[in-house]
């Protein structure tokens, strides 16, 4: 993740308001009522994020399949179970930034406010728990779970992997 990137992300999340109405009619096309309300508990700007990345990939891809939508979407929705909105993520950012990752299952469990900070790190494998308890795709479970690991620990088709991280822009 390079800085340009983190500084588009943050600009991006500070503009207000909802997604576009016909985007979320298109994501009501594909997704279960269940993934639908994962979606509905992620911030407006997560919810955008996610949006744009699924049409992307829906054009690099000239139609995706269900399967490949739902794991575009809500390959960020572990960020819910943090509860944190911009503020708190640039600064849990910069703390990851120069603190060691094995320290996140321990902040988990010393309880708050640590317990937060732990939870936005580990966003990726919660956002697999929550989808797979969701019942989604297979393949929207281990796409959520492993997008910030390197290709060779994806459990998706390399691929589709790098065209789900290139539209994510990670």
């Amino acid at each position: 993740m390079t800085a340009l990137h983190l500084v588009a992300r943050f600009l991006g999340s500070v503009r207000p308001g909802p997604p576009a109405d016909a985007d979320v009619a298109w994501l009501h096309t594909f997704t279960t009522d269940a993934e639908r309300a994962l979606f509905d508990r992620m911030s407006n700007p997560d919810r955008r994020h996610a949006l744009e990345v699924a049409r992307l990939v829906d054009a690099e891809l000239d139609g995706a399949d269900r399967d490949t939508l739902v794991a575009a979407v809500f390959h960020d929705v572990g960020k819910v179970v943090s509860g944190y909105r911009t503020p708190a993520r640039v600064v849990a950012t910069i703390v990851w930034l120069v603190v060691p990752d094995d320290r996140a299952e321990a902040w988990i469990e010393r309880g708050r406010p640590w317990r937060r900070l732990g939870e936005y790190r580990r966003h990726p494998e919660l956002g697999g728990r929550l989808l797979a308890e969701a019942g989604a795709p297979e393949l929207a479970v281990h796409w959520a779970a492993d997008h910030h690991r390197p290709p060779t620990a994806w459990r998706v088709e390399p691929t589709l992997g790098a065209v789900l991280k290139d539209c994510d822009g990670d």
